[in-house]
């Protein structure tokens, strides 16, 4: 019999549990970390909610983002990873097959055969043996190191955006993607940065973060808010990361002309918008952005270097048999929640 530990189990695709189950053991090329702390993604929260586009795994073990320490190593992890035991590690959520037409070129996160790298919400991981791991320095505290994945995300948004320094970018949906996004455009200096959110407790924390301007589209008219900062013309560039539909239009309706919408969230119903205006009046350049492509070195270079303020971004840590209330924080009436974390 399996030594046990926790875990976060969901069950029939949207019944979730914590309860004792096997702990992980490696196989060949595997790794076994010990979780130190793992973050809880809005994907995570759709599951929970039962409003999700993805067919899961019965059971599901959910948890993408996280950091741990190895434990374990099958035969074989040591030379293909560089790791020891004792390092801290993360693994890329998306397994690439390494043999498609995408993984030969190099867009293996568009991989036609991934796999999938989840499971943090334990006391206990196993990263598989095609896993894309990364090492974590020791100096970086276990909530820098579980916002690493979001964090990565951000730095893969920022770069589709292709700001130049006198562009005028929106970030729209302050949550941990977009937080870190902003974060990471004001690294870029663009001539205006401004953020957008229903939340006023996030835009306050925008505003400290290097945001020029912040706008509420409750109480703001937000396309008329930018049309006077420039000009008459329009933001340059509108990242949109709140999988809000109204934001979307939002972003079309207030972008100049041949300006650039990069669509990041993920959204829970379908949209109906004018692509008149993406196409007669604007021409604009519509950007899908997933995932983080190659950008987890760079994440982590920036949480060690301290150009990411990590400790606005962690606003609720919770032990993991409270999962329930950890994931229900957001959305309690006045608390203003960015990124929140299980500690096993």
């Amino acid at each position: 019999m399996n030594e046990k530990m926790m875990a976060v189990v969901v069950h029939a695709g949207d019944e979730f549990a914590c309860e004792a189950v096997g702990r992980p053991i490696a196989g060949p090329g595997e790794i076994v970390l010990k979780i130190e702390a793992a973050g809880i993604c809005a994907a995570d929260r759709k599951i929970y909610s039962k409003n999700h586009p993805w067919q899961l795994p019965d059971p599901y073990f959910p948890g993408h983002e996280y950091v741990g320490r190895v434990v374990e190593m099958g035969e074989g992890a040591a030379e293909r990873t560089g790791l020891a035991l004792g390092d801290r590690a993360i693994a890329e959520i998306l397994i690439p097959c390494r043999r498609c037409w995408f993984c030969h070129r190099g867009l293996y996160t568009h991989c036609d055969n991934p796999g999938v790298c989840v499971g943090s919400w334990a006391e206990y991981m196993r990263i598989p043996a095609g896993a894309i791991v990364h090492q974590v320095p020791d100096d970086l505290l276990p909530e820098q190191g579980a916002i690493i994945e979001p964090l990565a995300c951000s730095v893969h948004a920022v770069n589709l955006a292709r700001i130049q320094l006198a562009d005028v970018v929106v970030v729209s949906g302050l949550g941990a993607i977009g937080m870190g996004a902003l974060q990471v455009a004001r690294l870029k200096t663009p001539r205006t940065l401004v953020g957008l959110d229903v939340d006023d407790g996030l835009l306050e924390i925008a505003a400290r973060l290097g945001a020029d301007y912040v706008f509420n589209p409750m109480r703001h008219d937000v396309p008329a808010e930018l049309r006077a900062l420039t000009e008459g013309r329009g933001p340059d560039i509108y990242i949109e990361a709140s999988g809000s539909v109204a934001s979307l239009r939002t972003g079309l309706e207030a972008l100049r002309k041949a300006g650039r919408l990069v669509v990041f969230g993920v959204y829970g119903q379908e949209a109906t918008l004018d692509f008149n205006l993406v196409s007669e009046f604007k021409e604009l350049e519509i950007v899908g952005g997933h995932v983080s492509p190659n950008t987890y070195p760079l994440a982590i270079e920036y949480l060690a270097k301290e150009l990411i303020d990590w400790q606005a971004m962690v606003t609720h840590t919770f032990p993991l048999a409270q999962f329930e209330e950890a994931i229900n924080v957001k959305s309690q009436p006045g608390v203003t929640s960015i990124k929140t974390l299980l500690i096993p």
